[in-house]
């Protein structure tokens, strides 16, 4: 017999969501992986790179996977668990990090870096990053594209209007680039199929990703919840789509 509705709510509530770390989702949801394997592309430049930053490193996870880490590495979080995270994983690596509440100015000097990286930031900071580049450095994202997983915040929050789920797309990327005097070298998009096992694994991902559904609470949505776990046992594992763009820009000499 399967686990009950109160069983598997009630172990998501109690599991710890601090850093960027989904390995607790594993055989309870899937997630399609870009084409373009955004951490090996990223560990090519760390290689070549004389001074990075990782901006919102979260719990450092990704940097941490890097291979080759250049000989000055920084890396910026503002979340405090996650700060204590990354600090544990990132400094025997040789990586220092700095809490930085993400919003203008980056705690550095002009021009300190010939690459910045960030994988999935909340918000991007152009001009900011344009200023801490050095000319001819590289800044380096995989982000989250328009409408990502929204047939699951849809089914908690109804439609959305065109204007919410065009948010986070890559032209309006490209367009901001340009804006802050980057060249823009190279953009791609995909859209990647997420399935959901259980009701457990919805309240993980949303207790995690706190802004998909932004009031999300067990309490608030229990009786959601509860025909999810139904609609789950009766047809199987609930589909999503997960939006991805990468994005690379160069500053100009």
């Amino acid at each position: 017999m399967g686990r009950t509705f109160e069983e598997l709510v009630a172990e998501a509530e109690e599991a710890p969501v601090t850093g960027w770390d989904f390995s607790w989702l594993d055989g309870r949801a899937t997630e399609q992986r870009p084409s373009w394997g955004y951490q090996h592309m990223m560990g090519e430049r760390m290689a070549h790179a004389a001074a990075a930053l990782d901006i919102q490193t979260g719990g450092g996870e990704v940097l941490a996977g890097v291979p080759k880490l250049p000989p000055l590495v920084v890396a910026t979080e503002s979340w405090p668990p996650n700060v204590v995270k990354a600090t544990r994983l990132l400094h025997p690596l040789g990586a220092a990090v700095v809490h930085d509440e993400d919003e203008p100015p980056l705690p550095f000097a002009d021009e300190a870096f010939d690459l910045v990286v960030s994988r999935h930031p909340v918000t991007v900071w152009w001009e900011e990053i344009a200023r801490v580049l050095r000319p001819g450095g590289t800044y380096f994202s995989q982000q989250v594209g328009p409408a990502s997983v929204f047939e699951l915040v849809e089914y908690f929050l109804g439609p959305q209007p065109e204007e919410v789920r065009r948010k986070r797309h890559p032209d309006d990327a490209r367009r901001a680039a340009e804006a802050a005097g980057l060249e823009v070298v190279d953009v791609r998009a995909e859209s990647l199929r997420t399935e959901f096992l259980d009701v457990g694994a919805v309240v993980y991902f949303l207790r995690k990703v706190i802004w998909m559904v932004p009031d999300f609470t067990v309490d608030r949505y229990r009786d959601r919840l509860r025909e999810l776990h139904e609609r789950i046992h009766s047809e199987g594992p609930f589909v999503a789509h997960t939006a991805r763009f990468l994005i690379e820009a160069r500053k100009p000499y």
